[in-house]
């Protein structure tokens, strides 16, 4: 009995903080507080009230997370534990390297359970040169240094020194390091621990650093990607020394070292294109279920309206991609979206923010056919309840059709026979008589008078003829104006 009942208190520090709340809410005790409060409260419940019932469901509660694990995690039971009674309430003082609850030695370092990582869009797994391995504290400080060796064939080094290069100092065959939460449910997405630098055969690599954050109060965020450790390789058959620097504060991780094949985004788009292609029909149809007309609802809708601009780069739509899963008809570009996810992976939908895997991504194909009917002026259409769609014009457009001013011709008051009058002759321009004594007939009775003479000239031209014709003859022309041409006469009211 004493020996089981070390085997299960080790099961309950395995425990989540859902089996932790389980286990005590079966127990009828209180599940609130931080996941050290829950687990001292559930040692404390195993050492008193040890019955039957309670080891059951400290069983089934471990066994339903470790569903490989069999018996009573025999594996993990510390060495040199006495199955007495009495060697748990020894005191701690009197038994070096004890825990810091009720006197119970460490657990000794065992191997990681199965760790399943999850598949990345732009790499494929070649080969895994190091199965996940979790990695193991040596003593109680925070910075902890640990280290895993593997080695390269012939043949897996000579892949990766003759793949091409996807640009300067980068190949296409690589071998990169992966780190993730050591948890055997479920598949693992990468997860870099605290503090973490990673050396490669004494020479430290490069380690994705955090995407400044523009939203105030917001911690950068940091990619966790698969680490590139191809350049500080030695690609023979040498062995690789891998040496992990993280910071250890209650979370368990695992590494693993795959060799894959990275792919950029136009190749990423090469395969949606080919494989992931939703038929114009198949649109259509969608559309009309969503428009189909339920008499249970108060609300009858007759269109939907979609943009043509993608809401990532705020620019017309070249290839009208959206997910499988996502309820909305708007689409996004799927090269800008496949661009921005190769420097900064977060496959979220741009509409609706839920997970959009690049599995799930498809090609709207209705979408497309309208995109290329339609002139790049129209950025919005509307879906119709037969699956048809009709363009929606800009409200700038709607708003001059709808008003009815008339468009004035423009009128150049430089052009006489535009205003209604007759061009000035030659000889009044010239001699400046005409001008100062002559009435016009025009409309109103206005005075004519010639703009383009001077004061002087003007009154000469009233007195009449000059007596000494000689003198007039021998005198200079008399001035123009400022034009070449003749002016009209400008009418005065």
């Amino acid at each position: 009995m004493a020996a089981e009942l070390v085997e299960a208190m080790n099961m309950v520090k395995n425990f989540r903080v859902s089996d932790l709340q389980t286990l005590l809410a079966s127990m009828g005790r209180s599940k609130s507080g931080l996941k050290q409060d829950l687990v001292g409260r559930a040692l404390r419940l195993v050492q008193t009230e040890c019955s039957p019932e309670l080891l059951k469901n400290v069983r089934q509660l471990y066994e339903s997370r470790f569903p490989k694990a069999s018996g009573w995690l025999a594996a993990r039971r510390p060495e040199g534990v006495s199955v007495a009674y009495s060697s748990l309430s020894s005191s701690p003082t009197g038994t070096q390297g004890t825990d810091y609850l009720n006197g119970i030695p460490k657990l000794s370092s065992t191997p990681a359970a199965e760790v399943k990582l999850v598949s990345l869009p732009f790499y494929q797994t070649l080969e895994k040169l190091l199965l996940p391995t979790e990695l193991i504290a040596q003593n109680s400080e925070k910075l902890q240094d640990s280290q895993c060796v593997f080695e390269l064939t012939q043949s897996q080094a000579d892949q990766v020194r003759n793949s091409t290069e996807l640009r300067p100092g980068m190949k296409a065959i690589q071998v990169v390091l992966r780190i993730c939460y050591t948890d055997s449910i479920g598949v693992q997405e990468d997860q870099y621990p605290p503090n973490i630098a990673v050396k490669v055969n004494q020479s430290y690599c490069h380690v994705p650093g955090y995407y400044p954050s523009n939203k105030p109060g917001v911690e950068p965020r940091r990619p966790c990607r698969p680490v590139n450790i191809t350049p500080w390789l030695q690609l023979s058959t040498a062995t690789n020394r891998v040496t992990v620097t993280w910071g250890n504060f209650g979370k368990r991780y695992s590494v693993a070292v795959d060799l894959v094949r990275v792919f950029t985004s136009a190749e990423l788009f090469g395969q949606l294109k080919h494989c992931s292609v939703e038929s114009a029909e198949r649109c259509r149809e969608r559309i009309q279920d969503k428009l189909r007309f339920d008499p249970e609802s108060e609300i009858a809708t007759t269109g939907l309206r979609v943009s043509l601009i993608c809401p990532l780069v705020k620019m017309r739509i070249g290839v009208p991609c959206r997910v499988i899963t996502c309820a909305h008809l708007q689409c996004f570009d799927a090269i800008f979206f496949l661009q921005m996810n190769e420097k900064k992976p977060t496959w979220t939908c741009p509409v609706c923010d839920k997970q959009a895997p690049f599995e799930l991504l498809t090609i709207d194909g209705l979408a497309s056919e309208i995109l290329k009917e339609t002139h790049e002026d129209i950025e919005e259409i509307e879906y119709l309840t037969d699956g048809s769609w009709r363009p929606i014009r800009d409200e700038k457009e709607k708003e001059r059709e709808r008003s009815n001013t008339p468009d004035y011709p423009v009128l150049d008051i430089c052009v006489p026979e535009l205003n209604g009058h007759s061009p000035a002759h030659s000889s009044t321009s010239q001699t400046g008589k005409s001008g100062a004594g002559s009435t016009a007939g025009g409309a109103g009775g206005g005075v004519v008078v010639d703009l383009t003479l001077d004061s002087e000239e003007e009154g000469g031209g009233a007195g009449g003829d000059s007596d000494d014709t000689e003198d007039s003859q021998d005198s200079p022309a008399p001035k123009r104006g400022r034009y070449d041409y003749d002016k009209d006469l400008v009418t005065a009211y």
